[in-house]
């Protein structure tokens, strides 16, 4: 491994970086206790190599499917600090990969499923079970609409009931922080899907209301937290 690190460091090497992604972050989910400790020579790489900084971004994803990723993640807080800042940076450009960068940033700062999950709010689907009556719920955010649904795999999505958003100043975090980031760099759409997100829905089984994201985080923890 340090041996395709060096390689990359001395030169343009697309042949190395492929064969990183393959050993540090297979199919860019899969992770290895190696993974991990890669990330301090990545943070170094990373302001001047965009490689670097998206294969960190994926090892820290990975944080989701490996048990002991947070555990690991521990003994490399002074490279995800400096790669946090560094995304955090990058964003701030408004670049054409905005939202993978901002994913980058997110599973950096720790909402390791929010990056896994949050794509570009045209085309969104999140399925949660309600917390009072355990059906299962389509939560549907994009330009066909916002609504929570019952879904029928023959008739689609059945007993729409629009979503509520939540209002920017009564969001909590990590939602608050996320959209003051979005609205920050000028991402109305991002900002917009935030709020949704983050904001209740009805379910359509038994008609109560709950928060999206609360349901969502829920289901979706690191299994380290679960655990805990």
């Amino acid at each position: 491994m340090s041996v395709l690190l060096d390689q990359v460091e001395r030169e343009e090497a697309p042949e190395a970086w492929e064969e990183l992604w393959d050993r540090l972050c297979l199919h860019g989910e899969t992770v290895s206790p190696a993974s991990f400790t890669a990330l301090p020579r990545l943070a170094i790489l990373a302001p001047t190599s965009a490689q670097a900084l998206e294969l960190a971004g994926a090892i820290v994803r990975g944080t989701l499917q490996h048990p002991d990723g947070e555990v690991l993640l521990a003994g490399c807080a002074d490279a995800i600090a400096r790669l946090r800042e560094l995304a955090d940076q990058q964003v701030q450009t408004r670049p054409a990969n905005y939202n993978r960068i901002f994913g980058d940033l997110l599973a950096l700062e720790g909402q390791y499923h929010w990056s896994a999950a949050l794509e570009d709010f045209t085309d969104d689907f999140y399925i949660v079970s309600c917390p009072h009556c355990g059906a299962e719920v389509t939560i549907a955010i994009g330009d066909y609409g916002c609504y929570s649904a019952i879904r029928d795999w023959d008739l689609g999505d059945v007993e729409r009931r629009a979503l509520r958003p939540a209002p920017a100043e009564e969001l909590r975090d990590p939602g608050a922080w996320m959209h003051a980031t979005a609205v920050r760099d000028e991402q109305q759409g991002l900002a917009e899907g935030i709020r949704h997100v983050f904001g209740h829905a009805e379910c359509p089984a038994c008609a109560s209301v709950f928060s999206i994201g609360d349901a969502y985080t829920s289901a979706n923890l690191p299994p380290a937290i679960e655990a805990s």
